[in-house]
């Protein structure tokens, strides 16, 4: 594993199929904490994805986001031109990355993460304090990596904004078998009302929490004009730090 510093981060690898993955670990005030690793939209780890993880770890949480696009060689795609190019960006991306790689390096970093020294102990034996959270892309990413490890304790919870891929995973729903959060736009474009319902009513059970925010649309949390909903985002933030609370304390 190789280290180099950065001004808010260090980066580190993790050997997986095919090279290693450069993941960015932000540290809280001091130094350890829980863990909870951030995925990307389909944007990569973005402007946004970075002011994200710096805000988690201000709460106290060692955020790990994996550079799931090193394979293309790039950590993020272009965040400038018409909404049409930075859009037509993201997806070409995206696709060319597939979904199973993504969760293929997202598993390898949650299977390191309670390992990684800055994580403090989950206070019971055996079991792990890592959280998952993600957006977009990543939403659905952080869904099937967690059904694929089938735990209740790695992770020990999930929060998924507006999961992109999430209605063709609900069949993997019954493995998802810790407490779940997500979040969606009413008013999201690529992912109809009446999907998002159906979605719902799979995923139903005992510790899944579930928000709609009237007016919103897809990636409603970003900050990009084209996206953002200021009430829907600020809602949703309050919700999952409060969510995060009650399942992953900072002690």
């Amino acid at each position: 594993m190789t280290q180099a510093s950065a001004p808010d981060h260090v980066t580190v690898t993790i050997p997986v199929e095919g090279g290693d993955l450069p993941v960015r670990l932000y540290l809280p005030e001091g130094g350890r904490g829980p863990g909870l690793m951030l995925v990307q939209e389909i944007f990569g780890v973005s402007r946004y994805i970075a002011d994200r993880a710096r805000a988690l770890a201000a709460l106290g949480y060692v955020v790990a986001v994996p550079e799931l696009y090193w394979r293309l060689g790039l950590a993020a795609t272009t965040e400038e031109g018409s909404i049409e190019e930075v859009l037509g960006a993201g997806m070409a991306a995206s696709a060319e990355l597939g979904l199973d790689r993504a969760v293929d390096d997202v598993v390898t970093t949650l299977e390191w993460l309670p390992g990684c020294p800055e994580i403090a102990d989950a206070g019971e034996p055996g079991g792990s304090n890592v959280g998952i959270i993600g957006f977009c892309f990543g939403g659905g990413v952080a869904f099937a990596a967690t059904a694929r490890l089938d735990r209740t304790d790695l992770p020990v919870a999930l929060v998924s904004y507006y999961g992109s891929a999430l209605p063709a995973l609900t069949d993997q729903a019954e493995r998802v078998r810790v407490p779940s959060l997500h979040h969606w736009g009413r008013a999201d474009a690529f992912i109809a009302a009446d999907v998002q319902e159906s979605v719902r009513e799979q995923l139903g059970r005992d510790g899944v929490e579930w928000f709609s925010y009237d007016g919103a649309n897809h990636a409603f949390d970003n900050p990009h004009p084209a996206f953002h909903h200021a009430d829907a985002s600020r809602l949703a933030w309050e919700r999952t730090t409060d969510f995060l609370r009650r399942h992953l304390p900072v002690s």
